[in-house]
């Protein structure tokens, strides 16, 4: 009876002492004692952001809470935030973690915390919360060693449609500390701006000073396990709302201090800021092409990967050329960064890549430079995926007054990572000062694309045709909301008109099939079909649709969708004779696109084998095959040069020559 007595009596007090952790919004605190522990790992590749690994030592002992925020917990705080539960279908429970939170809101949820209770609470350090996650283990996962158990796993795949999952904390066992979904569930955002790690020992360490990201932690429902590991890193724009990521507290006695350095700038060239004096190109030119992605600094450069492609280019006031693209694995990669390379004034080669807009183990498919010279104002559009693939992206804008030696911080144009924001290359603005920013409507083959415009000079942005509701029926005379064709390329009429030439969504005309133009009276919002001249192209290719310094406007476009069973385009000679020829060719209208007098294969006749990168890999240049594939992205200096980009080329010619 004594005995049972004593289970009693310890029971009860375990009881009392477990009452106690849970404050007064029913969260559970764990107490945390002060420890050494090993963060990050030896990593490289796109991993390579948890190297080195490094001692860091936790002086001071803390409580961290057993699980993410809730529903109910956070909206004691913030009632309003009822009106997220159940977006796209996640976080309808009041015990399923709260999400679509950003990073202030989340530190804003501490601040209210530590006032109602009279004690501080704060979001974990990046140390701290990976101590906590290692919970003495040295392992990639906390429990279950190298192999994450079943019970755990979700949605660990890329993938295109999020599928709703409870999102129920305490669902599946905690850790050795007594710490539950720490390896998924939902990312977390952390107290640390994003940055490098260094080799040193170092004592409570939290974070930089300055930074362009907000570091999370434990990957979500939506994660591939092999990025849910104790030491794995990521980062988002601190005003980002995902139905990926919440967040978890900590309860410290002592503030702590951030490191007294900033992360390194992104650019490290220096950038001429002197004004360049173009002088006017008044003869026929076709220039030697150039590589401008250097694939052999692969395994040299930070985050350059083997698959490049996807360009934007812009000329610069400086006089230099600043050509942008994505570098990955996989297209539907979370190591996707975007990388620059530049040829300066007087120079004749193209500088070594250099990272040049990153958010940590995001997508970020699709971008776009356009050099404003009203407002000397260069502007950068980019995709930013939220988990993995290029389907729901947010609308992200960034801006430079200096050449694109220094960047703003990035904002976003749209923050809901939806469909509708993979930007295509091709960004201009109207004879009413409206930016006009092409993007694809769908992640798919076809399915058309939309323009994202601004009125305020990139303060503000819609979609003239708002929801994009079901695809069109793109056939000749119909009308829709949306462009025909992705990755279109889009122009302003001298009528005020916009016209828009695409990729696949083709218009049948006596069974044939032709590139599809779109025409819209009203500024985006409606748009009608019909069938242009040209053939359609498909996989591999992106068109270019601009209109030239000199008024004109100009198409260039490839004259097959394949590589195999090519047909060819009829084109003119000198001489007036006519010949078939293969590949990438430019068209020239003077009326508008009524009518393309002029029709040139981009080639000089010389023989050369090139690499045209992305998909397109060697062919043959000549008199009567050009480049065979590729995404064109184009820019047309103020000395009236037109700069061509295709997945690893640049060709510069200009219309005197087109027209030769």
């Amino acid at each position: 009876m004594r005995k049972l007595s004593l289970i009693y009596c310890l029971l009860i007090l375990v009881l009392k002492a477990n009452a106690q952790q849970l404050n007064s919004i029913g969260l559970e605190m764990v107490d945390i004692k002060p420890g050494k522990f090993l963060m990050g790992d030896y990593a490289y590749g796109e991993n390579r952001d948890e190297s080195p690994a490094h001692i860091v030592n936790i002086s001071r002992p803390f409580r961290i809470s057993s699980t993410e925020i809730t529903n109910a917990q956070y909206e004691q705080f913030n009632p309003s935030h009822s009106k997220m539960r159940g977006k796209n279908g996640f976080s309808t429970e009041d015990d399923e973690a709260a999400i679509y939170v950003s990073y202030g809101e989340a530190v804003k949820f501490c601040e209210w915390l530590s006032k109602k209770e009279g004690k501080t609470y704060r979001l974990p350090t990046e140390a701290e919360w990976e101590y906590v996650c290692k919970a003495g283990t040295l392992s990639p996962y906390a429990i279950g060693d190298r192999v994450l158990p079943k019970e755990f796993l979700k949605n660990q795949d890329i993938i295109w449609e999020p599928k709703p999952v409870s999102l129920k904390v305490k669902q599946t066992k905690p850790n050795a500390w007594g710490v539950y979904d720490m390896h998924g569930n939902v990312e977390e955002w952390c107290l640390d701006w994003y940055g490098k790690y260094t080799v040193a020992e170092k004592m409570d360490p939290a974070g930089y000073t300055n930074g362009l990201y907000r570091v999370t932690r434990g990957g979500s429902h939506g994660t591939p396990v092999k990025y849910l590991r104790s030491a794995n890193r990521a980062a988002l724009i601190p005003e980002d709302k995902t139905l990926y990521t919440g967040f978890r507290v900590v309860e410290v006695t002592e503030k702590l201090k951030p490191t007294s350095f900033m992360a390194e700038p992104m650019v490290k060239s220096i950038v001429a800021k002197v004004p360049f004096k173009w002088n006017l190109v008044d003869k026929p030119v076709f220039m030697e092409p150039l590589t401008y992605v250097h694939t052999d600094q692969v395994g040299k450069n930070d985050f350059m990967y083997h698959h490049n492609h996807c360009p934007a280019v812009s000329w610069l006031p400086n006089g230099d050329l600043l050509a942008i693209w994505f570098s990955t694995e996989d297209e539907k990669g979370k190591e996707m960064t975007i990388l620059s390379s530049r040829m300066k004034a007087g120079d004749k080669k193209w500088s070594d890549p250099e990272l040049f807009f990153k958010v940590p183990d995001r997508n970020m498919t699709g971008s776009s430079l356009f050099y404003d010279q009203q407002k000397d104002v260069l502007y950068h559009m980019n995709g930013v995926e939220a988990a993995g693939t290029w389907q729901n992206l947010a609308l992200v804008q960034r801006e430079s007054k200096d050449n694109g030696s220094t960047w703003s911080k990035p904002v976003f144009a749209n923050p809901e990572h939806e469909l509708g924001n993979q930007v295509i290359a091709g960004m201009f603005k109207t004879k009413e000062g409206w930016l006009v920013q092409p993007s694809d409507a769908t992640p798919k083959v076809r399915g058309g694309s939309v323009i994202h415009l601004s009125k305020d000079n990139g303060k503000t942005w819609i979609n003239p045709a708002g929801s994009l509701g079901q695809t069109p029926n793109f056939k000749q005379g119909a009308e829709g909301n949306i462009i025909a064709g992705i990755h279109a390329g889009v122009v302003q009429l001298q009528n005020g008109d916009l016209m828009a030439f695409g990729r696949d969504d083709n218009i049948k005309i006596d069974n044939s099939y032709y590139m599809p133009m779109s025409l819209s009276k009203n500024g985006g919002q409606s748009w009608t079909y019909q069938a242009t001249e040209f053939p359609p192209i498909s996989s591999g290719q992106r068109l270019v649709l601009r209109r030239l310094n000199e008024g004109a406007l100009l198409l260039i476009s490839f004259t097959d969708a394949s590589i195999t069973n090519r047909k060819g385009m009829q084109f003119i000679r000198k001489d007036g004779t006519t010949y078939t020829g293969y590949g990438m060719y430019a068209a020239v209208s003077f009326d508008d696109g009524k009518t393309w007098p002029v029709k040139k294969l981009i080639t000089d006749g010389k023989e050369r084998f090139l690499n045209g990168g992305g998909f397109t890999g060697y062919f043959r240049m000549d008199g009567q095959y050009a480049e065979p594939k590729g995404y064109l992205a184009a820019t047309q200096s103020p000395d009236n040069i037109i700069h061509l980009f295709s997945s690893a080329l640049h060709y510069r010619f200009n219309l005197k020559w087109l027209m030769d």
